[in-house]
């Protein structure tokens, strides 16, 4: 069988690692479910450039993949699979994850689909990604990583290393998402390796 993830994208800064980390997963077969906030949505115009007047648009433009399997969710589609613990997803990953989300999770409100889905993950033992992209962070913010950490949530922070020679933007964003791919257990050559 096919692996499922789920993938939350945010408003947080850096959009593009959770389109990139969408279409490496398609490309290797994997079903997708994806579910991006409204927040997310407005970073993909500001950042991206993308007309986000038409979402199903957007969708089939940016995320199309003749492998694997899409499926998008809006925040208020409580009726999604991934919204109960019964649906067999193999794990979950929010990149970038804003600290609004974090908070949300940490504290279990599910208030939306993402944060209901998170809460899913970890009350079922999945594995749950967590991609903070903010800087620098306070207290706060560091004691709900902790508190999600100490649950058994991974900790993935959207800090690229150097010591391959990233010679482009897609070196650096391809590191980020290759270092999540590793935590999911998924193969790819998006980066160098030590030693190699």
């Amino acid at each position: 069988m096919k692996k499922i993830f789920v993938v939350g994208i945010t408003g947080a800064s850096g959009a593009i690692y959770g389109v990139r980390l969408v279409q490496q997963l398609l490309l290797h077969d994997y079903k997708v479910h994806l579910i991006v906030t409204e927040a997310g949505w407005q970073v993909f115009r500001e950042e991206l450039d993308w007309d986000t007047s038409d979402r199903d648009a957007v969708i089939r433009e940016h995320f199309a993949s003749v492998n694997g399997e899409l499926h998008y969710h809006t925040l208020r589609d409580f009726t999604a699979p991934v919204a109960s613990g019964s649906y067999r997803s193999d794990a979950m990953v929010i990149l970038p994850c804003s600290m609004g989300t974090l908070s949300g999770i940490a504290h279990g409100a599910s208030g939306n689909l993402l944060e209901r889905t998170a809460d899913v993950m970890l009350k079922e033992g999945k594995k749950l990604v967590i991609v903070p992209r903010e800087t620098p962070l306070n207290v706060i913010q560091l004691e709900n990583m902790t508190k999600l950490a100490q649950v058994g949530a991974h900790i993935v922070p959207a800090m690229p290393g150097y010591y391959h020679k990233p010679q482009t933007m897609d070196d650096i964003i391809n590191f980020v998402v290759g270092k999540v791919l590793d935590t999911l257990d998924v193969p790819h050559e998006l980066f160098r390796r030590w030693g190699e």
